[in-house]
């Protein structure tokens, strides 16, 4: 699961810097994807460390009389401009000492590798996957872990478009296995009718719209 929206009235990529909560929204989400969740045979809940995450799986786990672990390969993916606004035209974009951070698209050479991601998630999802083994497991992440890994085993090439990844604000990106190995994949929106438009899967962000950060 991706967590749901974040208050951040500055508009920053917050990346991993603490301090970053759910909005009084982002709560809502939370709530409507543990309805949702309500009669699953859910075994775990395990979250990133980092508190829009853990915001996330609390009502999950409260629903189904369980703690929230922590599981450090879930938090969001590492970045250069963490902590500063990043949006085309303005922010931290326009300094010529910041391109030199863009030159490779590929890695991406901002920030942490697509494989090192790839790794992480998969090493976390396996451990969810042994702690409910038989029955089902919540892991709460944020949105470009998430895809990547999905694209990963969807056998896609790591490298896109942001705007292009389906992977909405409490969304449900769902990895079934038989035994060890992902037979399937699937995704639902739980919370779709409260996602501003702007921010639901596949919109494309216009300057201004919306917060920063996954």
């Amino acid at each position: 699961m991706r967590h749901g929206e974040v208050e951040n009235p500055g508009g920053v990529l917050y990346g991993r810097l603490p301090g970053y909560h759910l909005s009084e929204l982002g709560r809502r989400m939370a709530d409507r994807v543990a309805e949702h969740l309500a009669e699953r045979d859910i075994a775990h809940v395990v979250a990133s460390p980092l508190e829009r995450a853990q915001e996330t799986a609390a009502p999950i786990a409260k629903s189904h009389g369980l703690d929230v672990a922590c599981d450090e390969g879930l938090i969001e993916a590492d970045n250069v401009f963490q902590g500063k606004t990043v949006g085309v035209g303005d922010g931290a974009l326009r300094r010529p000492a910041n391109w030199r951070h863009l030159f490779n698209p590929f890695r991406p050479s901002w920030g942490e590798s697509y494989m090192h991601q790839v790794l992480r998630m998969r090493a976390a999802l396996d451990a969810a996957r042994d702690a409910a083994r038989g029955r089902e497991a919540v892991c709460v992440s944020h949105q470009l872990p998430i895809w990547t890994l999905r694209s990963f085993v969807e056998r896609r090439r790591l490298w896109h478009d942001p705007r292009r990844r389906q992977c909405t604000l409490a969304s449900l990106t769902t990895f079934t296995f038989h035994g060890d190995k992902i037979v399937s994949v699937g995704y639902t929106e739980p919370a779709r009718d409260l996602v501003p438009p702007h921010l639901r899967a596949g919109a494309r962000r216009t300057k201004g719209g919306g917060g920063r950060g996954a």
